[in-house]
């Protein structure tokens, strides 16, 4: 059996490889996306530039599936981890995608502390996924990401409070409360993926 498992560590280590370097892009994207929130000016090519290179890690993920006859994990769950990876990228991008879109001028000082939360997580989720390759310090990154979560939570919340409290013309209330929502959908992605990376651990302990 140690000699089976010798015989595919290239292509497994490949499969790790890979999910570190997609970590390194949502931890990335999530920088560059907070930072455009920060300095009220897009970022939009540099995100779709990202999201690009994302895509062409997952869609590598999904070929080594179909070339290897035995991977580190279930297929599913590899398939299941790059695809909620990507997903993050993807509402990122979306949101650069929307912020220009909608001609966003000011930044909400909500939109600009969310961002930032978000992009904490994002390191934080990057980090565990440098674990990858025996899961070591994975659950103190998963509590950090579920902190970071906790508290994008009760940043929308005061958003959408602040949003709704004082008379606003009826196109700012629609495309903040988009953006929010965006944002806050970042952050529960990230939270699930950590959480299915928990699973993962769990299911080949």
């Amino acid at each position: 059996m140690a000699h089976m498992k010798f015989s595919l560590v290239p292509r497994e280590r490949r499969f790790y490889e890979l999910f570190r370097r997609q970590g390194e892009l949502v931890s990335q994207t999530l920088d560059e996306l907070s930072k455009s929130m920060l300095e009220g000016r897009s970022r939009h090519p540099r995100l779709r530039d990202l999201e690009h290179q994302c895509d062409e890690v997952t869609r590598e993920i999904y070929e080594l599936i179909n070339r290897t006859f035995v991977a580190p994990f279930d297929q599913e769950d590899i398939i299941s981890l790059a695809s909620s990876l990507d997903d993050i990228v993807d509402l990122a991008e979306e949101i650069g995608d929307k912020m220009e879109l909608y001609h966003v001028g000011e930044i909400t000082p909500s939109a600009r502390a969310m961002g930032e939360t978000l992009a904490d997580a994002g390191a934080a989720l990057s980090r565990a996924l440098d674990e990858i390759e025996g899961f070591a310090q994975l659950d103190r990154y998963r509590i950090k990401v579920h902190e970071h979560e906790n508290e994008g939570d009760r940043l929308y919340r005061e958003a959408v409070a602040e949003l709704f409290s004082v008379d606003r013309p009826a196109v700012e209330l629609v495309k903040w409360k988009d953006i929010y929502d965006l944002l806050e959908q970042s952050l529960d992605r990230c939270e699930k993926t950590v959480n299915l990376l928990s699973t993962i651990s769990i299911k080949n302990a």
